[in-house]
């Protein structure tokens, strides 16, 4: 047993060891204080406030709850063996959604230009031709993307809303001899759907890859990756998919996997490159997927559920179900007196109705009208079509006759309230 005075000096000590921790602590934190010249935002001192908007335009739309509450729920590592699974189920997902038996299918960790980015960056090296079809702005995008990083670019060229013939796209082929051609399926900025059907034939017989953006057309208009021998197709989470904004489904054909795995130099890209992505995602057939970069787990979550979903919906039911709103919406919108940008009725995008501005408007105080009294949110053109449309997308969620209605009371209340010059 410790002597009494032993005890009573090991009180005082534990006494004063907190006062004098206390002591250093503050002194540390007046040291550490003392170089922060920056304080802290006010904004960031109040609470997040964002507020609820009806997203009738061309993306992002509005989100189901069931798919929001997927992406809140908490987080698992994104290399856990739970995470590899459900990254399994969303590869199956996309493949069902594309209409594809490609094993080389996954989806990319960022937008849809993401995927546009990792198409031309793998299958590409510098020096290459590329065709693009350019009728909007995705053809201008692709066609830059291709630019920096030293293909040598050729473009068909038409007006916002244009379409190019078979015809037209195998004289290019024949002409330039690309080892790419990219078309925009769905080119939202003009609100046209493509037509697709025998391109893919026509890249084969002149030794040319397919690729093809159906971002804003994916799971709206009917497209078919393997039967209509599409070598590189992609698309974006947020539009007819309805989950936010933040993931790409992508996938390459057996013939874009023998270019991109037998090329000459590594992509410019060390994160968008398929040679990392391929195990990331459990394509490459190792038994091991190694480290290359921290997937977006929560987006990953929204995105299988929202994949759930048009699996449970039926492709089929879903191109029938836009196809049919988007005829109610683009009746009640003749009958407002206004003219549709795209003429032929089987080019029109279902997703995303472009209408040619009303004479005598300014079109960015109807957008704004509609906004500020309805809370609704169209938008004008994008790239070479502003100034020609307004683009109102129902798609996914947001596509039903009941939304359809609420667009088209907020465009004629717009158009009586809305300041018109004399023609």
């Amino acid at each position: 047993m410790l002597p009494r005075s032993v005890v009573s000096r090991c009180a005082l000590l534990a006494q004063q060891v907190p006062f004098e921790c206390a002591l250093s602590s503050k002194h540390f934190v007046q040291r550490g204080m003392s170089s922060v010249t920056i304080p802290p935002p006010a904004c960031m001192l109040r609470p997040l406030e964002a507020p609820f908007r009806y997203l009738f335009g061309p993306g992002p739309s509005n989100v189901p709850p069931r798919v929001l509450a997927a992406g809140g729920r908490p987080i698992i590592g994104h290399m856990h063996t739970e995470m590899f699974g459900i990254m399994d189920d969303i590869k199956k997902g996309i493949q069902y959604a594309f209409q594809t038996s490609n094993n080389m299918t996954l989806a990319m960790s960022g937008s849809g230009h993401t995927a546009m980015e990792c198409a031309v960056f793998n299958v590409v090296e510098a020096g290459e031709n590329v065709l693009v079809a350019v009728n909007g702005i995705w053809g201008e995008r692709v066609a830059e993307i291709a630019e920096r990083m030293g293909a040598k670019v050729h473009t068909l060229k038409k007006a916002p809303g244009g379409h190019f013939t078979n015809a037209e796209i195998e004289q290019a082929l024949a002409k330039h001899k690309p080892v790419l051609f990219f078309l925009a399926h769905g080119e939202s900025s003009a609100g046209l759907v493509h037509p697709v059907d025998g391109v893919g034939d026509l890249c084969h017989k002149h030794n040319c890859l397919l690729l093809v953006d159906s971002v804003a057309s994916l799971g709206a208009a009917p497209l078919l990756m393997d039967q209509q021998n599409i070598d590189i197709l992609y698309t974006g989470s947020q539009k007819a998919l309805n989950a936010p904004p933040g993931t790409a489904p992508i996938s390459f054909s057996e013939r874009a996997c023998h270019k991109m795995f037998n090329r000459k130099t590594k992509p410019v890209s060390y994160l968008l490159d398929m040679a990392h992505l391929s195990n990331y995602w459990g394509n490459d057939g190792e038994q091991n997927r190694l480290y290359h970069h921290t997937g977006p787990v929560s987006g990953f979550f929204a995105l299988r559920e929202s994949l759930a979903i048009l699996a449970e919906t039926g492709l089929e039911n879903s191109w029938k179900h836009h196809k049919e709103v988007a005829q109610y919406l683009w009746k009640g919108l003749e009958d407002l007196g206004l003219k549709l940008f795209i003429k032929d009725k089987d080019l029109r995008l279902p997703s995303v109705t472009t209408i040619a501005i009303p004479e005598g408007y300014n079109w960015k105080e109807i957008l704004a009208y509609i906004l500020k009294h309805h809370q609704i949110e169209f938008t004008g053109g994008l790239g070479p079509s502003v100034g020609m449309v307004m683009r109102i997308g129902l798609m996914g969620y947001n596509c039903n006759k009941a939304n359809a209605a609420m667009a088209l009371a907020a465009l004629d209340d717009a158009l009586k309230n809305c300041k018109k010059t004399k023609a």
